[in-house]
């Protein structure tokens, strides 16, 4: 498995025009984040990368949105991804288009929008399937230089565990657009082959209790009802003893 972190990469597209067929995966994008987006609320959506700040989320109930990002049209905030201008927990939502997908380090990005977050607010990222038929181009000499193959294109399962680690409980993912130069992505290769779709989403929350008890907890937990147990048995012998001698 190769390294999060990587060099800076060269090539990097300000807008979905820039991609081919990205109008394509910006329409698409928007489609599948409608339902998602309209079950978000609080006071303040962050759309991190120029990327996202293309992404429409008028049927989001947030109505103080704000694009950040260090290129690109449409944004509020010229800022680096890295380092967000923000004040800790006073964001409830993040989007994240494609935002790792050219990122140096995806783990910083991911820790910055961890610290603007608030307790039990969402984090939504999508990205590109390496398990798809714009994945295979990342092995064909001279395409695998070129966007979006450019691109860093993490599985979701390997999404799923830095998430995890940050104590985020995945909530929905889905993959569709199996055809890449397709609008409607072949509808029916989709229906029936969604995991080799070329676009993924992973929507996550925030939570402030651990998801999974570690080993020490667990051990003390076991060790309380062992005791509980033990005295509840020697009380029902005590009082067995006293029956028989009255």
């Amino acid at each position: 498995m190769k390294p999060a972190k990587t060099r800076q990469i060269r090539q990097v597209p300000d807008s979905w025009a820039e991609i081919p067929w990205g109008e394509f995966y910006r329409d698409a994008l928007n489609k599948h984040l409608q339902p998602c987006l309209a079950k978000l609320y609080g006071f303040h959506l962050l759309k991190v990368g120029h990327l996202s700040a293309e992404i429409d989320t008028e049927s989001c109930a947030i109505s103080h949105q704000v694009n950040v990002g260090l290129s690109g049209e449409g944004l509020h905030v010229k800022a680096d991804p890295m380092s967000l201008p923000f004040e800790s927990k006073s964001v409830d939502a993040c989007l994240l288009a494609h935002c790792l997908a050219w990122s140096s380090d995806p783990h910083r990005i991911l820790r910055e929008v961890d610290r603007v977050l608030i307790d039990d607010g969402w984090i939504i990222i999508s990205g590109f399937n390496p398990f798809s038929v714009l994945g295979i181009g990342k092995l064909i000499p001279g395409i695998h230089k070129r966007v979006p193959w450019n691109s860093r294109m993490f599985t979701q399962m390997r999404l799923m565990d830095w998430l995890s680690l940050l104590n985020y409980e995945v909530v929905q993912r889905t993959r569709f657009q199996v055809v890449p130069w397709n609008r409607q992505g072949g509808k029916v290769i989709s229906t029936h082959f969604p995991a080799l779709g070329c676009l993924s989403i992973i929507v996550a929350r925030k939570r402030t209790f651990p998801l999974i008890m570690n080993p020490a907890k667990r051990a003390a937990a076991k060790r309380r009802i062992t005791s509980a147990v033990g005295a509840t048995s020697q009380f029902r012998t005590r009082q067995g003893h006293q029956d028989s001698d009255l």
